[in-house]
């Protein structure tokens, strides 16, 4: 398992959460999604198959195009 986080400035509310936790959670190989809506960083844990374009690309696709990997 790997762990990876990343900065999402326009997540503002708990409709940004479920849409961000949703999208990336449909990613195969992802185990867990979490959004801290303070520090507007999602965590993701995923198999080392999922790669970080891909869960940033689930990112956008929930509608937040500046996606930001953040250090752990």
């Amino acid at each position: 398992m790997q762990t990876d986080r990343y900065t999402v400035p326009a997540i503002s509310c708990q409709h940004c959460v479920r849409a961000v936790t949703s999208e990336v959670s449909g990613l195969a190989g992802v185990s867990s999604v979490q959004v801290d809506l303070p520090s507007k960083v999602v965590t993701v844990e995923h198999a080392d198959t999922v790669s970080s374009a891909a869960i940033m690309a689930a990112i956008r696709e929930a509608g937040y195009d500046e996606v930001v990997p953040a250090a752990l």
